[in-house]
């Protein structure tokens, strides 16, 4: 099954539509996490509790039709709870291998911070290499595989800051944020009108549409001109005073491939400077490390981010002629 990138954005405004009946007012952060599932990416959300973390990933799941897993992650969480283990079959007197929660196609770590490191690790070769090795064996995961982890910042206690590896395998971080008034009053309307606390939403598309979806991503152009913009904007993130280590190369990856999808659903088939400083936030911030002194004032990466895009240029968008026929070749 093949989809034109003019029926990917047709489809996705239908999944956010109906995301939308339970998660009210915050389209932009679910066109963001839905821009990571379509290019094939990892989403951290980062809030305090209570504001629809868990809330989004499930709808998620229920709106495209994918099989969800969710892992609580905990300080006495084993690695084999998340992956699955090798058991001894009485029936047969064999031994024979029962996946986890892992072996599902968008899987929900909640409180991913409040597992052991050793747990943590776990998660590493099914995040980048789509597989997860148990007693020797590989075994390959469904696609599409997409994690949503959750992580509160507030609370520290009995928590295991994630390593830099693990926060670079994820393509985006972002927060959900409070509602606003009229928001948070429309959410207790519906709730009193559902007349229960279970919100289920009936699928828009499917597992094949999904992986459709994502292939048609490969058909959104990328001027050279914005893939300098993109390499210049990390670079310049390493040259930041205030940062011990800048983004690697694969944030320049990560920084093109949120873009790719952000254009898609605007209804474009072609990446815009807009594009890639909509979504620079979200795709590098996680990637930097910053100076003792400057984490100690409370300076995070976001803002040395936005201090990049401030001092690096934007190439001038794609000519009227150039852009009007890099669109009709993809319709």
């Amino acid at each position: 099954m093949n989809m034109t990138v003019t029926e990917t954005a047709a489809t996705a405004a239908r999944v956010l539509d109906r995301l939308e009946t339970v998660v009210v007012g915050k389209r932009d952060r679910l066109s963001l996490v839905l821009s990571g599932l379509l290019a094939g990416g990892h989403v951290l959300l980062e809030d305090v509790p209570g504001l629809g973390k868990t809330l989004i990933a499930r709808s998620l799941a229920q709106v495209t039709g994918l099989d969800v897993g969710r892992v609580q992650f905990t300080p006495d969480l084993m690695p084999a709870d998340v992956t699955g283990s090798v058991v001894f079959n009485q029936s047969n007197r064999e031994f024979e291998f029962r996946p986890g929660p892992i072996f599902n196609n968008i899987v929900l770590g909640d409180e991913i911070n409040r597992a052991p490191p050793k747990t943590q690790a776990a998660l590493l070769e099914a995040m980048q290499e789509r597989q997860v090795t148990v007693d020797g064996a590989s075994h390959a995961l469904p696609q599409p595989f997409m994690v949503v982890a959750t992580q509160n910042p507030v609370e520290f206690e009995g928590t295991y800051p994630l390593p830099e590896a693990q926060l670079d395998r994820f393509l985006l971080q972002t927060s959900i944020g409070y509602p606003e008034v009229a928001d948070e009053a429309e959410i207790i309307r519906r709730r009193l009108q559902r007349k229960t606390d279970d919100v289920t939403l009936e699928a828009v598309v499917d597992r094949s549409t999904v992986v459709a979806m994502q292939g048609s991503m490969e058909d959104v152009e990328v001027h050279d001109s914005v893939i300098e913009y993109c390499v210049a904007i990390v670079r310049a993130t390493r040259e930041s005073a205030k940062v011990h280590a800048g983004a690697s190369p694969r944030g320049v990856e990560a920084l093109v491939k949120l873009a790719r999808p952000t254009a898609a659903l605007a209804g474009r088939a072609f990446v815009t400077p807009d594009d890639v400083k909509q979504v620079a936030v979200p795709a590098l911030a996680h990637r930097i490390s910053m100076r003792p002194e400057q984490w100690v004032r409370g300076v995070a990466g976001d803002s040395v981010v936005d201090e990049c895009l401030n001092s690096v240029p934007a190439p001038q968008t794609l000519p009227p002629a150039e852009a009007s026929s890099v669109a009709s070749n993809h319709q």
